[in-house]
């Protein structure tokens, strides 16, 4: 059964009443040309990742080598012996075959608004059901969700578990439009994204789906077939900041989030500025004129200020004036629509028509106000311009 747990924040928070328990706390071996290796006793300790609850997993190839597999769900391409897992520790080499030990297991879930999850110009104040996984397919220094993303740091009261059917039943019970798949990577969760998403579409339930997206090409025409709404996270245009503060590459992310956008989905992208990382004036031009000249000036862009987590914390937040600086950037860059994210001031948020310059939507916080598009024709009551907005009135 699902219930209702109060929250102090804005949003309630939903979670299964049955939770997978004992799960440890002990650190991983530093990862090698093969995936980290666990010893029996640190497999005890980890009670979602035993053999009864292994579940297939897609996209690998068996190698020659001792039974080793290689996965191609991401661009790391992990080669993992039997008994091994691969660095995002969710996927191993079950008796030579990969298999995934997330599928249905969850951190709690919550009820939110699609502003959360920086998503702006699709359904303002709708709200969805937001779920995420264990695991991640990165390990950014400034990781704010760490104690879920990073397995060796999870918690037995993190884990949550839960079926498709379920997933899509509350949504339905609750009134729901909108699943979310959000906060840790659903890169790592790729089966149950895929099977829950597309019992969701055949209840008229649509998918969003917020990764930073390392992974593959393949995976992602899965992903095109059963999601509506993709709001994907560029960390930077410097490959050695992937390389060095997120354990990843920068290329892969690319050419993933334009394949989203020749797919004809929406998309919206944004990028965290990390205090003192990646937050220059000359690294937010660099991420401005890419957005403009491979997507295109109409899909939004969010620059996200940034709390110390993690292991970056002997720093402060992410400075005002650099925030409001790359959003000047951009529109030099000829982007029509920049917001900044995890701020709670006036306009800094609001969507302007691109054409006359009015307020169509305001934003404070999580509280929307659609206040300058024609309900009919979802024009600007200013100009008449067509709103770049999908369904602003039915949120």
């Amino acid at each position: 059964m699902w219930s209702l747990l109060a929250s102090s924040s804005s949003s309630s928070s939903i979670i299964l009443g049955k939770k997978v328990s004992s799960v440890g706390s002990r650190s991983f071996m530093p990862a090698q040309r093969f995936a980290r290796a666990l010893s029996t006793k640190e497999e005890q300790s980890y009670s979602w990742r035993t053999k009864e609850k292994a579940f297939p997993a897609q996209h690998y190839h068996k190698l020659d080598k001792k039974d080793a597999v290689q996965c191609g769900l991401c661009p790391r391409h992990c080669k993992i012996l039997p008994n091994r897992f691969g660095f995002c520790g969710v996927r191993g080499n079950l008796d030579g075959e990969l298999v995934t030990y997330n599928f249905g297991r969850s951190v709690q879930a919550a009820l939110e608004t699609i502003e959360t999850e920086a998503v702006y110009h699709y359904q303002p104040g709708a709200s969805i059901l937001s779920l995420g996984n264990i695991g991640c397919m990165m390990s950014c220094t400034f990781c704010h969700n760490w104690q879920t993303s990073q397995v060796k740091h999870l918690a037995d009261k993190s884990v949550h578990y839960y079926t498709p059917e379920e997933v899509v039943e509350k949504a339905l019970e609750s009134n729901i439009g909108i699943i979310s798949w959000t906060y840790n990577d659903p890169v790592v969760w790729h089966e149950f994204v895929c099977k829950t998403a597309e019992l969701a579409q055949k209840h008229g339930i649509k998918n969003l789906y917020k990764s930073a997206f390392y992974i593959e090409e393949e995976p992602i025409k899965e992903l095109c077939e059963v999601i509506d709404i993709f709001s994907l996270s560029l960390k930077s245009m410097d490959d050695k900041f992937y390389r060095k503060v997120c354990n990843g590459r920068l290329e892969p992310v690319l050419r993933g989030i334009e394949q989203v956008y020749h797919a004809g989905k929406h998309l919206e992208v944004s990028q965290l500025l990390v205090t003192d990382q990646n937050d220059s004036a000359e690294q937010c031009r660099e991420t401005a004129r890419w957005h403009a000249q491979a997507l295109a000036p109409d899909v939004p862009l969010h620059f996200v200020r940034f709390h110390p987590a993690f292991q970056y914390t002997g720093v402060g937040r992410t400075p005002l004036d650099r925030l409001y600086r790359a959003r000047e950037i951009a529109y030099e860059e000829g982007l029509e629509h920049v917001y900044i994210g995890n701020v709670y001031e006036a306009g800094c948020s609001d969507t302007k028509c691109s054409s006359c310059g009015i307020t169509q939507v305001q934003r404070f916080g999580l509280t929307t106000n659609v206040v300058g598009i024609d309900k009919d024709t979802n024009t600007c009551v200013g100009c008449g311009a067509p709103s770049s907005i999908k369904y602003p009135h039915d949120g």
